[in-house]
């Protein structure tokens, strides 16, 4: 009996700590790493819902939209929708490039404009001061970052909408509160 209970206990500690979104992925978007809740689960093993201080997501959730996002000469202005953010990391291509592909090991130089998601407040962005270089896939930046230029060309212009996993998650960073779900608009301007 007593096992039982233990197994119970490690089962729902480890479902609660998984919980958070996922699932299947959206057209134009990549799924993050994560699990979703098993409907043939027992009531006392389906996750509680999303870590405390984050915000409920869905799935099915629309899209940020970028204002006057084709002239890469202009820096965008990010308009979020109503409604909860989506689970996953959601890529979206405004302009696709036609220069160098991005792929991980290559430094990539880039602009960007940086809100959170539901407020669109902006938080950061590169615009009016030099461009932000880092290499792709070294975990020099946030997740939602390596995973989301990987692809991108030069002279491309993609919105990032990027979970709190794969963002600062639970701690927040500077003016990011915690478990933010972050929208990007990223330009690629150059590869090596």
């Amino acid at each position: 009996m007593r096992h039982g209970l233990v197994a119970v206990a490690l089962a729902t500690a480890l479902t609660t700590a998984l919980a958070g979104c996922g699932g299947s992925s959206d057209a134009g978007s990549v799924s993050a790493a994560g699990s979703s809740p098993d409907a043939s689960a027992p009531a006392s093993l389906a996750p509680a819902g999303p870590p405390a201080g984050a915000t409920a997501c869905t799935s099915q959730a629309p899209v940020a939209q970028a204002a006057g996002t084709t002239d890469l000469s202009k820096k965008p202005q990010i308009e979020i929708p109503d409604g909860p953010p989506p689970c996953n990391l959601v890529i979206s291509d405004i302009v696709k490039g036609t220069g160098a592909e991005a792929t991980s090991g290559q430094q990539i130089t880039v602009k960007y404009v940086g809100v959170t998601y539901p407020d669109g407040k902006e938080f950061d962005a590169s615009w009016g001061r030099d461009d932000f270089t880092f290499p792709l896939g070294a975990g020099q930046v946030i997740a939602g970052w390596d995973q989301g230029f990987a692809g991108m060309k030069v002279g491309g212009r993609r919105q990032l909408v990027i979970p709190p996993d794969l963002g600062y998650g639970p701690e927040g960073s500077g003016p990011i509160p915690p478990n933010a779900t972050l929208v990007f608009v990223v330009d690629l301007v150059k590869v090596g």
